[in-house]
């Protein structure tokens, strides 16, 4: 099984907790990066922290849920190495890891229902990359755009 970093803001804590629970009964080993109760917090700290988490390898995929995904998923996608992507059906969390290489998935705890959350957590986590043909081709593209906007400092 995986390892997977698990992260929210307050608007997706409640879900967050039932699906690290989800995932450990499902025998992933779950990294929770918070929040820790529902107060409200800043959504950008646990969404960097499970981006960079991933970036890092110290997790193989990041889960993260705020109330729509779309902020998580922003902040996510700035740290590189992170390909993450909202999604609230089956079909694009599993597609998006078998041709993007998807590597965080963002959820939004008040735009589906927790047992859809737990199906599409399910198929993302089961997905794995078709490292093949134009998949291949076209994620190197994709990371090549990634090098490009990268500004590396240089020591003087």
């Amino acid at each position: 099984m995986s390892r997977v970093a698990v992260g929210s803001d307050h608007a997706g804590y409640q879900y967050k907790q039932i699906l690290a629970d989800h995932l450990r009964d499902s025998g992933h080993e779950v990294i929770d990066l918070g929040t820790d109760g529902p107060q409200s917090v800043d959504y950008p700290d646990y969404a960097r922290a499970v981006a960079e988490a991933v970036a890092r390898g110290e997790a193989e995929r990041g889960l993260l849920v705020c109330g729509s995904a779309v902020g998580v998923c922003i902040v996510a996608n700035k740290v590189p190495g992170i390909r993450a992507g909202v999604c609230h059906e089956t079909y694009s969390a599993r597609q998006a890891v078998e041709h993007d290489d998807m590597n965080v998935l963002c959820l939004g705890e008040r735009v589906i229902g927790i047992e859809v959350a737990r199906e599409v957590t399910d198929g993302f986590m089961a997905a794995r990359f078709l490292d093949e043909g134009r998949h291949r081709r076209r994620l190197d593209k994709l990371l090549a755009v990634e090098d490009d906007y990268s500004f590396k400092r240089t020591e003087d």
